[in-house]
């Protein structure tokens, strides 16, 4: 049995470590709600978005959506990998850099590189893969005007035959429990359908519906990508609130049987000290 200076040692260093994970679990919390507020108010704008595409897309005949709707053979693929840029999450980042692994095996044979948005899947995936680029301050200012300019080098790899397809995976957020890895195709779009009925109503078009479909793909790719980082955003935050809330509690499961175990190991010491007083006054009366 340890010492009882070494068990002191052992309660010390895990009330210390508890109050750690206790206030990264507060911080966290705090930081969830401001961007669970942030994802859920933009999901309509982005679902709205893509069915205003939709829609007009629907009343007009052929190929509307130019280079964008192009499908290539698939020769050459990017994978651009949303992650954090710190750990202490759970398996937040390992779920979205397995994925990696799963697509590339997937796409056994072919090209295939990857774009990192985050340090941490940046890091283990440069080990592995070939990373084209990577952005690790997007979080700092996670604004839509810093989030569109990446997605139009993207799209620029894409129309310019760089790649033949794009992907986005990434951690859906679900609650602060759950996230769910997500692979959408950023590019090429896929072809734009609608089950609705299409209304026929005399509407006029300015300039024309098939130039208001062209300016509505790259501004609806935008949204895809921004929607994306921010689910991943919120993702995060709920996944560190829920590790370092478990994290606390086996912190003070451990703490609780650490202070037992002194308290048993005094006692016993107690016991043995008073054993050798006996024994020594025995000894003297004897």
């Amino acid at each position: 049995m340890a010492n009882l200076k070494e068990i002191r040692n052992r309660i010390t260093s895990v009330s210390s470590t508890m109050q750690i994970t206790s206030a990264m679990k507060m911080v966290s919390a705090a930081k969830l709600k401001k961007a669970q507020d942030a994802i859920t108010a933009m999901r309509p704008y982005a679902e709205k978005l893509t069915e205003l595409l939709q829609n007009l897309s629907a009343t007009l005949d052929g190929e509307v959506g130019g280079d964008y709707t192009t499908q290539r053979e698939v020769k050459k693929v990017l994978l651009v990998a949303i992650t954090s840029n710190r750990g202490l999450c759970g398996a937040f980042n390992s779920n979205v850099i397995k994925e990696v692994k799963n697509r590339t095996e997937f796409y056994a044979g072919k090209q295939v590189d990857v774009f990192a948005i985050g340090k941490k899947g940046n890091d283990v995936l440069s080990k592995t893969h070939k990373v084209h680029g990577h952005h690790n301050a997007i979080f700092d200012h996670l604004t839509f005007e810093n989030v569109a300019g990446i997605a139009d080098s993207l799209t620029e790899k894409f129309l310019t035959g760089e790649y033949d397809r794009i992907e986005l995976i990434y951690n859906q957020f679900k609650n602060a429990a759950t996230q769910i890895v997500q692979t959408e195709q950023f590019l090429p779009l896929a072809p734009i359908k609608s089950d609705a009925a299409v209304s026929t109503g005399d509407y006029i078009f300015e300039p024309s519906k098939e130039e208001i479909v062209l300016t509505l793909i790259p501004k609806s790719l935008k949204t895809q990508l921004y929607k994306g980082i921010r689910d991943s955003f919120a993702s995060e935050h709920g996944a560190r609130m829920t590790a370092m809330h478990k994290a606390t509690d086996n912190a003070t499961e451990l703490r609780n049987q650490l202070k037992l175990t002194y308290n048993k190991a005094r006692q016993a010491a107690i016991t043995n000290e008073i054993l050798e007083i006996v024994g020594g006054a025995e000894a003297l009366n004897g």
